[in-house]
Parts: C-alpha cells; structure tokens; sequence
C-alpha cells in the first residue's frame, strides 16, 4: 500500500494496494496434504521444552516487532484471510449460519476495502467452522465461493464418546460437505504417555476424513506441561494431521503465544524429518488485532512466509474479525468506530 492521505472535509483517508500488499495474498492454494509416517517413538525421546526460555522468547519477540500504517493495514488484511468464522453454540440456528457465511464472503465493509485500494485481492476468510448439523446449511450458504466449511467433530469438545461413534460423526460430516473436519485428540493418552495409542487415535480420524482435511486439536489447556504439548503435536502429525491446532476454545485456558512457539517448533521439526508441511491454528481468546499480529509476526520468524496462508495458517476465531475491522477503520478515518458498527453474524 502506498502512503494515506487525510481528505481535510471527511476525515477520510485514502490508499492504493501496490507491490508492497499484493505478495502478501497469492490465490487460494491447497497445501499438500500431510501422509503421516510409521509411530516413532524415537522421535520423541529427546524432546524436553525449557518453559523459561520459551517465556523468554515470546517476550522478546513483542518487544521487537511494531508494524504500523499502511503495512499493518495489510497485515490485518492477511489475518482476515486466514481465519476460521466460527459459530458453535448451543443456540446455533440457519439464520446465524447463514450470516456467518455471508460475512465470511465480505469481511469487510466495501467503503472500507475501497479506501484502503483492496479491491483486487477479494478478500474471504479462510473458512466458516461450525457444528455437524450446520454443514449443509453452512455448504448451501457458500457455495460458489471457495471456502470450505469446517465441521467440529469426534465428541467435540471433551472427546468422551466411544471410538465407532466419533468416527460415524466424520463420515456424516464429510458426505455433508465438510471440507475440514477439526477432530479433538484423547487427553488421557496424552497425560498416562500413551503415545502409541494416541497414534492410533489419529491414525483412524485420519482414515475416517478420506478427503476431507483433518485439523487435530490437542486442548493444550489441559495437557500439563509444555513438553506434553510438544510430544503430543509430534504424534498427531505422525499420524497425517494436515493443522496442529491449539484448541476447543472451550477450555479455561486456550492458545497463548508460548504453547504455539512450542507447537510451530515441532512443525519445523516435522517438516526437517520428513518434508511435510503442516498447518497451525491458535484457537480461543484471540480477540484483538494487536494479538493477531503477534501470532502472524510468530509464524513468518519461526516458519517463514510460505506459512503466511489460509493454507498453512489460521485463526479459530470470530470476535477478532469484528475488533479488526474497527482497526482498519481507523486507519482509514483516523477514528475509532463503535464495535455495533462492524456485525459478524
């Protein structure tokens, strides 16, 4: 994006995309999706997560990284693209998921991309995510447009039914139409190192997505320990996860900055052993911009930017499209709106 100019009679600031935003937003590549290897359980033999240095990091790397005007406009933009509009709650019905889909379509305000020159890059979110029963209300919705609808399934969010009925829910969400399933992992496995088992486990989700990309969330909130969070994103990625992803957004505690340094950095290992690449999604209390950035700012440092896409990356969230919106009004205004200004479903 170029520099903005203040209009002196509406406030009003004006942008035009060039070469700087452009790169940033390539089409809606598939990544390859992850085949899993044999259980090694020498992988994780020498795995041990130091919590103070990996404290450390985090803090430094806020400390160091601003990105203002025009460039934050556009990695805002980046940010928009790469998250998953979610809606799972008991009072789902059509009318919200047919909301939802529609924002997901236009994210953000028309005057808004217009000033801020982003015509061009027609802006979606990565996917729309919602219950079983939502899917092919949520496919209707969006068809046409490219983004796929994630289904929340194996007994979401606590992972208590039996192993046959978790499985009967991915294949009835697949045959609806759900092109991402995001299954939940045993944390028992995880908490007695039952490692082989866990594998297992997601061996058979994998199996039972066919097609369909699986993202496996492994609750970090309640795994203990970050080594735990590091060993159990091994296995879930031995076993063919396409996403790692922090969690139910359910827990009391969801993704934080240090359990996803943790996560990505088993990421990059995966990929130095085997290849693969696999995708990352923090879940649950990312509600504002300035975290967005953070967790953009994480990835490109840690993973570089072929990460930096809806097909490598995303955000569980629904809240920070809206806060992000009120953000790139500023910039475009120079004004702060009020938050009713910027529905999301």
């Amino acid at each position: 994006m170029t520099a903005v100019k203040k209009s002196p009679r509406s406030g009003k600031k004006r942008a035009a995309a060039n070469n700087v935003v452009t790169p940033m937003f390539a089409s809606r590549a598939i990544a390859e999706r992850n085949p899993g290897t044999e259980f090694h359980p020498h992988w994780l033999a020498d795995i041990a997560i130091n919590q103070s240095a990996v404290e450390r990091r985090v803090a430094t790397m806020k400390a160091r990284r601003s990105v203002k005007k025009a460039w934050q406009s556009a990695w805002l933009l980046k940010a928009i693209s790469c998250i998953d509009l979610t809606t799972l709650s008991g009072d789902d019905t059509e009318g919200r998921v047919r909301r939802l889909c529609a924002k997901a379509r236009n994210p953000v305000r028309a005057d808004l991309i217009e000033a801020l020159g982003a015509q061009s890059l027609n802006i979606t979110t990565g996917a729309v995510c919602v219950y079983h029963v939502m899917v092919e209300e949520a496919v209707k919705a969006l068809a046409g447009s490219g983004i796929p609808v994630a289904a929340v399934s194996t007994g979401f969010p606590a992972c208590m039914a039996p192993l046959e009925t978790r499985l009967a829910e991915i294949r009835a969400s697949v045959a609806a139409g759900a092109a991402e399933i995001d299954i939940v992992i045993s944390r028992r496995y995880v908490l007695n190192q039952q490692w082989g088992k866990l594998f297992e486990e997601i061996c058979a989700y994998r199996e039972a997505c066919g097609d369909a990309r699986m993202k496996t969330i492994i609750s970090t909130g309640q795994l203990a320990t970050l080594t735990n969070v590091a060993k159990a994103s091994m296995v879930c990625m031995m076993g063919g996860a396409d996403f790692i992803k922090t969690s139910t957004g359910m827990e009391s505690v969801n993704a934080t900055l240090p359990v996803s340094l943790v996560m990505v950095r088993m990421i990059r290992k995966y990929h130095e052993l085997t290849g693969f690449k696999v995708g990352f999604k923090p879940a649950g209390g990312i509600s504002k911009a300035k975290d967005a950035l953070d967790y953009l700012v994480m990835i490109k440092e840690e993973l570089g930017v072929e990460w930096l896409n809806a097909a490598l990356y995303r955000f569980g969230a629904s809240s920070l499209l809206g806060d992000i919106e009120r953000q790139l009004e500023h910039q475009v205004t120079g004004c702060y709106s009020a938050s009713h200004r910027h529905p999301i479903a």
